[in-house]
């Protein structure tokens, strides 16, 4: 070989052709990027299909489901006392559901609503041990600042974490939910146990003074006066205000609100004080317009069934209260169930049911179909 061939460079290129093995689909389903919300009929769909799977459990039981369906119907609202009732139950629930929304604008996943409930029912209790003849003029208004502070800084608890350091709300919301029940749990078994309760582990009675009016003969209370409030104030502040507009771009985008001189951390430390603040409310209410003193158990779970509440209004003030009064009927629904045979648990079977059903029904709302080119 000469020089000038083993100078030479002889380029050999190979050329993989891969092909495609298996069936090629015309259509294909992908995530919305836009991620704009599910339509209203999957709303509905989602809620009629957790009836379904629950009437199935129900037959399983060997109840007919359209009979058990129909008497929690006429047990919430085929009566005055029922729809009273059903009322008194949406009351904490309204609350607990706007303070848990108003969290959510900005994207803050406040689950501790149920700890910031029983922190303001305990707070508005000290008020009744503390000072207990303070008259009704006074008594009532502590027994409310103190459970709204109470419960708002329940809510600081969450906030200063999440905003300083870092630390995601979802656990530390969660597990302040544990430490406020442990701390109701000391003081109804411990100094605050009602010495003239016979071994029941509940604070003293409220006197008349320290309760909040009911209406006529029923048990619905004033704190409904409390919920349409708060509902108006949260339509005003979020649709009018500037601040709800910041809320409004926060929840939206959080970057593009930074850029725009948007300080992001007051605001989470300023809306987690509020969602406590309604909470602590909701509990103020429940014990001194209903239970008329601080007991074990003084909450049947409001603080996480108001999730389910704000998620199935989507944020919105009318779509909230219409949803709470549909969840104080089903957890009145489910005490009415009881003559039939069954347990009053099958009202948060449902509960569970329809937040599953709403969360897949979300992500399938998300879904579209796109054609493979």
């Amino acid at each position: 070989m000469s020089e000038q061939q083993a100078a030479g460079t002889i380029r050999v290129e190979t050329k993989v052709v891969k092909r495609e093995s298996g069936l090629r689909l015309p259509y294909r389903f992908e995530i919305d990027p836009a991620g704009r919300e599910s339509p209203w009929w999957i709303t509905v769909v989602s809620i009629v299909l957790a009836l379904v799977a629950c009437g199935i459990f129900i037959s399983l039981n060997g109840m007919n489901p359209i009979t058990v369906y129909a008497k929690m119907l006429t047990g919430a609202f085929g009566s005055s006392f029922g729809l009273t009732e059903t009322l008194v139950k949406a009351i904490p629930l309204l609350l607990c559901g706007l303070g848990v929304s108003i969290a959510y604008r900005i994207s803050v996943w406040n689950i501790g609503a149920e700890g910031q409930f029983l922190a303001g029912a305990m707070a508005a209790t000290a008020i009744t041990i503390y000072f207990p003849h303070l008259p009704i003029y006074l008594s009532i208004p502590c027994m409310v600042v103190a459970s709204i502070a109470a419960g708002g800084l329940w809510g600081l608890l969450t906030a200063i974490p999440r905003t300083y350091f870092q630390v995601n709300e979802l656990i530390t919301s969660l597990m302040l939910n544990y430490v406020a029940l442990l701390a109701l749990n000391y003081a109804v078994f411990g100094p605050w146990k009602d010495p003239k309760g016979f071994n029941f582990p509940g604070s003293p009675m409220f006197t008349a003074a320290q309760s909040l009016p009911t209406f006529g003969a029923s048990r619905l209370h004033m704190g409904i006066i409390f919920a349409i409030i708060g509902v108006l104030l949260y339509a005003f502040i979020i649709r009018y205000t500037r601040w709800g507009y910041e809320l409004r771009l926060i929840g939206a985008n959080a970057e593009a609100a930074r850029n725009a001189g948007i300080r992001i951390s007051r605001h989470v430390l300023i809306v987690m004080v509020i969602s406590g603040g309604l909470a602590g409310l909701a509990g103020m209410g429940e014990v001194s317009g209903v239970a008329h003193r601080l007991m074990y158990g003084i909450s049947p779970g409001y603080g996480y069934t108001a999730i389910i509440v704000a998620w199935l209004a989507k944020l919105n003030p009318v779509s909230l209260v219409v949803s709470s009064v549909l969840f104080g009927g089903l957890i009145v629904g489910g005490y009415s169930v009881q003559t039939i045979g069954l347990p009053s648990s099958i009202s948060s079977m449902i509960q569970g049911a329809i937040l599953f059903f709403l969360i897949a029904g979300g992500m399938a709302g998300k879904l579209r179909m796109r054609r493979n080119r």
